[in-house]
């Protein structure tokens, strides 16, 4: 069959995702799926929404989204764009403003599809190192080491690693950037850390992402945004509307805009999944891991006695599933996802038992 492939295409390297088990039973902590269900709200408006309008085609602008998302961060409707996730929103963005002279410059250590999106439409790129912290370093994003740069993308807070930049810190890589986009990508900043969203009304080269997959617990619905100045979203729209012009169907559209709605459910969602992340960080400790500083809905860990690969093995046989990556510099580590304290509490006490057999 490889010969009616199109060139290039065996020499794709696809993203792959966490574990999607088939086995029941499993504890899922690999994936960093939110612990708790959508907002009621949100589940009672799509119940609602099924019903013969469903034959049509729906809102292709999805005009009444956008305008709850504009709302919520003081913007304009022309200032969002929504797509089928944020991997959707991000894959046009790549399209969109990087396949230009010059190398796209993210971390080292990050959202491992940056660098297939790359693949995908030839775009050239460099890892710039994170610090011996595991932090992003502004000044790598600056001056002589950017000059070239065809574009700058990175999370906040990161990913896998959990660690985050401050508002100041962001602003300063975006201003010293005028002739590229700097696109940020804040699939976790709900977990706290603070958006870049204000910053859009001051720079043009702006473009900040979410989605509703982890902090309001629709993994499973599919739909992420863009915020950015108009002329940065009217790109997006070309891109989108010469690829799929319905990429949100009806239900997505209003099960996000009443999760969007729902402020009580999700301030409370997200208290419980930070109160559990401190817990779950000190009892990791306690246990002598080493835990980076976390803004999201995971921590990143390691221990001197068992390496990362090995943990991971062993608590999938007790039923645990958590992320392992085998890459330089932190295939010692694992991601482990904030669970329920009922969830962190069963983890806890099958790491016990499993450091007390290496003993």
């Amino acid at each position: 069959m490889n010969s009616l492939w199109s060139p290039g295409i065996a020499e794709l390297k696809p993203y792959t995702p966490g574990e999607q088990p088939k086995v029941e039973g499993l504890l899922k902590l690999n994936s960093n799926e939110h612990p708790y269900g959508p907002s009621p709200k949100a589940q009672a408006a799509m119940h609602e929404a099924i019903n013969d309008h469903l034959r049509l085609y729906p809102d292709a602008s999805s005009k009444r989204l956008r305008q709850a998302i504009a709302k919520q961060y003081k913007l304009q409707a022309d200032e969002v764009f929504v797509g089928n996730g944020s991997d959707e929103v991000l894959a046009h963005a790549f399209f969109a403003f990087f396949r230009r002279p010059g190398p796209l410059l993210f971390p080292d250590i990050s959202y491992s599809f940056y660098p297939v999106y790359c693949g995908l439409y030839g775009i050239s790129f460099k890892c710039v190192p994170l610090d011996d912290q595991f932090c992003i370093e502004p000044l790598h994003y600056m001056g002589e080491a950017s000059a070239g740069a065809t574009g700058i993308i990175f999370p906040n807070p990161n990913a896998p690693t959990g660690r985050a930049l401050t508002l100041n810190q962001v602003k300063s890589i975006v201003q010293a950037n005028p002739h590229c986009v700097v696109l940020v990508d804040e699939a976790y900043v709900d977990f706290g850390c603070e958006s870049s969203a204000p910053l859009v009304a001051e720079f043009p080269n702006l473009l900040v992402v979410h989605t509703l997959s982890k902090s309001k617990s629709l993994a499973g619905m599919r739909v992420g945004y863009a915020l950015g100045q108009a002329g940065l979203i009217d790109a997006l729209n070309r891109v989108k509307d010469s690829f799929n012009s319905y990429p949100l169907d009806h239900l997505a559209q209003v099960g996000a805009v009443a999760a969007i709605e729902d402020q009580a459910y999700f301030d409370w969602a997200t208290h419980q999944v930070i109160a559990a992340r401190e817990q779950l960080t000190q009892d990791l400790m306690t246990l002598g891991f080493e835990v980076l500083p976390s803004k999201t809905n995971f921590v990143f860990a390691r221990h001197q006695q068992i390496s990362g690969l090995e943990l991971t093995q062993r608590l999938r046989e007790h039923g645990i599933l958590i992320r392992h990556f085998s890459l330089p510099r932190i295939s010692e580590f694992v991601r482990i996802t904030v669970g329920t304290f009922d969830q962190c509490k069963r983890l806890i006490e099958c790491i016990e038992s499993i450091l007390r057999t290496l003993k």
